[in-house]
């Protein structure tokens, strides 16, 4: 029997094919965006409480209700913002559930979706599968991928549906800014256009950079999901718990979806979540912990021959390696990974024509020992 693919053009993501090449040539994986270390013993304390409590049957669809009124008392307290717990707060299966499930919210069959790229690499299937069409406006290492507001609008249409944004951003480590947001309002505010906010990386923020989360700016938290998730603030990412924030009616259309989905999540880690969350030095110590991380890594190349900008969130760094070679950068992010012992991941994966700007991303979510000897074999090259 024949299938006809509704993804022919996928593929194993570089994430798992870089991943495996580490393996494979027991290279020090800086590659794919997860932590080394562990999280707190009180968070996994918590876990086994709840665990061996019993709390271990479907949670409700929408998520546990303590988890869900922590998160809206976070919110208010960091941004003066309110989330209904009962009406606007859904628990989900990490944010790429979140992700997917708002977009078929949202996008129907010839709708067009604005991307940003270089984006993460589920945002286009999580389109093309819902029947939608994505337009995609290209960010430059050479303009510090400063967004170009008025691109944005030109690419505006009667088809637009949705406008994806990441913020602090995967790969390049940007950051949005207030002015971003103003902007970007002025461009929605009298349309029927949505938004999608990616910020998983919301606690991740350096050099004393303010989070500028959508849900900040009246127009734009009026018509967008926002997606969050603790896997990445935690450093549990294969926990694939996370949340996502949308106005009541919105969020009606969301839960549609994710009951399909998923349905719920997993039950113990959401009460676990809930308590830990009570203290807030539990995320509020994150930016100093990842900026330590960044600086770290940054230090430990220093006399390299690579170019570089600091990241302002995420934790991610991107390197050119214009000075050292001309090579494709998925070629060089393999050979480095064979030669060296090293892996990285070639920025083009994150450009839909697989843009090639000399430019390597490397996680620095590792333990210092880690760091300090990818950063030995780096001052090689």
């Amino acid at each position: 029997m024949k299938i006809q693919s509704k993804q022919p053009d996928t593929g194993t993501t570089i994430f798992t094919v870089m991943s495996k090449l580490a393996g494979d040539y027991g290279a020090l994986n800086l590659s794919q965006g997860f932590p080394s270390f562990n999280c707190s013993e009180k968070l996994t304390d918590l876990v086994a409480f709840y665990l061996k409590k019993g709390m271990n049957q479907y949670a409700p669809m929408a998520g546990i209700q303590p988890l869900r009124e922590i998160i809206s008392q976070k919110t208010f307290e960091l941004y003066g913002v309110n989330y209904h717990p009962d009406s606007e707060i859904t628990i989900v299966s990490g944010a790429t559930e979140a992700l997917y499930a708002a977009v078929t919210t949202i996008v129907h069959e010839g709708d067009e979706v604005i991307l940003l790229e270089p984006c993460y690499d589920s945002y286009t299937p999580a389109i093309t599968l819902n029947g939608g069409i994505p337009v995609y406006i290209t960010l430059s290492p050479e303009n510090a991928y400063k967004i170009d507001w008025e691109l944005v609008k030109s690419k505006i249409s009667e088809k637009t549906r949705l406008i994806m944004l990441n913020t602090p951003h995967n790969p390049t480590g940007t950051v949005m800014s207030r002015e971003d947001l103003n902007q970007l309002a002025e461009i929605v505010k009298d349309t029927d256009i949505f938004i999608i906010g990616d910020e998983v990386y919301e606690h991740i923020i350096f050099d004393e950079h303010e989070h500028w989360s959508l849900l900040r700016n009246p127009v734009l938290k009026e018509r967008s999901f926002i997606c969050n998730s603790f896997g990445k603030t935690f450093h549990v990412t294969g926990w694939k718990v996370g949340y996502c924030l949308a106005p009541k009616q919105l969020t009606e259309e969301f839960r549609k979806v994710h009951q399909w989905l998923t349905f719920s999540t997993v039950t113990p880690i959401q009460y676990a979540l809930a308590d830990f969350l009570k203290d807030p030095d539990n995320y509020l110590s994150i930016p100093k912990f990842y900026q330590d991380k960044r600086d770290k890594f940054l230090d430990c190349i220093k006399g390299s021959r690579f170019s570089y900008t600091p990241a302002q969130g995420s934790f991610f760094q991107c390197l050119n390696y214009q000075n050292i070679t001309n090579e494709n950068d998925f070629n060089l992010a393999v050979r480095l990974t064979k030669e060296i012992g090293v892996a990285s991941i070639p920025v083009s994966v994150f450009y839909h024509q697989k843009n090639d700007f000399k430019i390597l991303r490397f996680c620095f979510a590792k333990d210092d020992e880690t760091l300090e000897k990818a950063g030995e074999q780096l001052l090689k090259l």
